[in-house]
């Protein structure tokens, strides 16, 4: 009987690129710009990026482009999102009917809590120059900054799976 042994270590491979973008533009508007800057058309994705915290779940929405020319995923995530939760006033007073709605901020990646929106883009098999496609994603009006991001310095690589 043979035996088969699987390599943890193959599933750890990172086969994507990075980038954050910092930008006070809407989420659709982006898309809109990064389409005209780069040969590529993102459209607003059904699949939303959902995260589920002890505050409750949220949303992140995503933008999606697949390039079956060069097999290349495209995807425009964004980064922060609010969580609302429902708590009911404890005191006896005028207000104590009133049920208050709390917001609680959610990072998609909680270590670049700066970063408006990440570009990932996936299946690279170094055609792609990174280096070109911030230049362009820089030159986009209302964009402050962009610059790619080390994936061995991201702790919640698990929120990336998609």
């Amino acid at each position: 009987m043979a035996i088969h042994k699987l390599d943890l270590g193959e599933f750890d491979e990172v086969d994507y690129f990075l980038i954050a973008i910092h930008t006070s533009l809407e989420d659709y508007r982006l898309a809109y710009f990064i389409n005209q800057k780069l040969p590529i058309n993102l459209a607003k994705s059904k699949e939303e990026v959902q995260i589920n915290i002890k505050e409750g779940e949220t949303n992140f929405t995503r933008f999606y482009h697949f390039d079956s020319e060069n097999t290349i995923s495209w995807n425009l995530i964004q980064n922060k999102n609010e969580v609302l939760q429902q708590k009911a006033a404890n005191s006896d007073d005028l207000f104590s009917n009133v049920a208050m709605e709390i917001s609680t901020k959610v990072f998609l990646l909680p270590e670049f809590k700066k970063a408006d929106y990440f570009l990932k883009i996936e299946n690279t098999d170094d055609t792609i120059n990174v280096s070109e496609i911030k230049t362009l994603l820089n030159s986009i009006d209302n964009v402050s900054t962009v610059y790619a991001v080390d994936t061995n310095q991201i702790k919640s690589k698990n929120n990336l799976i998609f």
